[in-house]
């Protein structure tokens, strides 16, 4: 059969491709350490199984309202306008603002089908989360790459944002806190950017938040506060991350134009009907209960956060930013360009060199010498970087930077 030009451009995620690699590996009997993947390990909190079981029981096995279930969209609006500064204020959302989907990917890929058309221009901040990329492509529109440093944290400036805009630009997708960096916009970043958007009415804005209770620098600064944006300002947020959720694939997205809204409930009609039931209903627990578990699992990323970076700054050639969110390291290994493996080494017998030239080269060898599989930058659009997933034990991380260490020590 012929496969269509739309889906034949587009690319698998690197992410997924490198953890079927190391889960193959796994399967064949090799020792590997996964730390590509950006799934936290912590089992989903007793009072959201039991919600499931609760459903199952309750027989929330039928169809549901396209747009998700009342009582879920209600609690995704209170929880969203919880990250408001105004306490007491009136919430910034209600439940006709909210459009559940199956998980937070789907929700930001359906509002880019509902706000991109062919040759429509989207700003995409890099490095940036993998998928972002091929759903603009498969809306036809034209990814802009606007490339941020590591000596600037990983953050996008207003100056570059303004040279970016064109009259063709239609979008701009954010991500705070940032996978893959771990950079977090404060709300003073936040405003500068405003300020430039505000002279570009035509430009919409996606706030991927799903990462915003993983946050170590106290209150995550959120883009609900930019009420003056608000009439083209997309929110988007889940349970997978902060609630230890991610099979469960429940997401949404806020917005409060109801033209916009609409539109994109039509097309989510036409794609799947609704979430699935069940897990709606464990995500409106998960939201409408105390969220101390939430607050623990956080602290215990920061504490691997805090291993990890001590563990990483000791290994020759790698360039390390603490990060100040989500759970990812973003090491600069550009130093290790050039360098070569040992003869003997797996890699250079699977590929006839011993040259490390690039993060790919870099990944590929830490995966068949170190036997620690991760992601490299260039997925992200920053081939000067790996991405280290640390939502893992303390215990896997500690083995895993162990064996990295050496496998790079054995560069020369």
């Amino acid at each position: 059969m012929n496969i269509s030009n739309r889906i034949a451009q587009i690319s698998a995620s690197p992410t997924l491709a490198m953890a079927a690699k190391a889960a193959a590996l796994k399967a064949a009997g090799v020792n590997i350490l996964s730390m590509s993947l950006g799934e936290p390990d912590f089992p989903t909190p007793a009072h959201v199984k039991q919600a499931v079981k609760d459903a199952v029981d309750a027989d929330m096995s039928h169809y549901g309202p396209v747009p998700g279930t009342p009582g879920l969209r209600a609690a995704a609006a209170k929880y969203m306008s919880s990250f408001a500064d105004k306490d007491g204020a009136e919430p910034v959302f209600k439940a006709e603002d909210i459009i559940v989907s199956v998980g937070a990917k789907q929700a930001i890929c359906n509002a880019i089908e509902t706000l991109i058309g062919k040759g429509d221009e989207v700003i995409l901040p890099t490095p940036c989360w993998v998928s972002y990329t091929e759903m603009v492509r498969l809306a036809e529109g034209v990814p802009v790459m606007v490339r941020t440093t590591y000596d600037h944290d990983f953050l996008l400036t207003p100056e570059a944002l303004e040279a970016a805009i064109t009259p063709h630009t239609r979008l701009i997708i954010l991500c705070t806190p940032n996978n893959p960096t771990g950079a977090v916009y404060s709300a003073e970043d936040i405003k500068a950017l405003v300020r430039v958007l505000l002279r570009h009415p035509n430009v919409a804005v996606i706030a991927d938040e799903i990462y915003n209770q993983i946050c170590y620098t106290g209150i995550c600064a959120s883009w609900v506060n930019e009420t003056e944006l608000l009439d083209r300002l997309i929110i988007v947020n889940g349970v997978s991350k902060a609630f230890a959720m991610t099979g469960y694939r429940i997401g949404w997205l806020a917005c409060k134009d109801q033209n916009f809204i609409k539109a994109c409930t039509r097309l989510q009609g036409q794609q799947i009907t609704c979430a699935t039931m069940v897990a709606q209903y464990a995500a409106q627990m998960a939201l409408e209960a105390d969220l101390t578990c939430v607050k623990d699992m956080t602290r215990a990323f920061e504490r691997r956060r805090d291993l990890i970076v001590s563990l990483a700054q000791d290994i020759p050639g790698w360039k390390v930013r603490v990060p100040k969110g989500a759970f990812y390291l973003f090491p600069d290994v550009t130093a290790l360009f050039g360098k070569h493996t040992p003869a003997d080494s797996a890699y250079a017998k699977s590929r006839s060199t011993t040259l490390i030239s690039s993060a790919d080269d870099l990944c590929e060898y830490m995966l068949t010498d170190g036997l620690v599989a991760c992601v490299s930058g260039s997925a992200f659009g920053e081939p000067t970087c790996l991405r280290i997933s640390y939502a893992c034990s303390e215990q896997q991380i500690t083995d895993a930077m162990t064996r990295i260490r050496t496998a790079i020590k054995q560069l020369n």
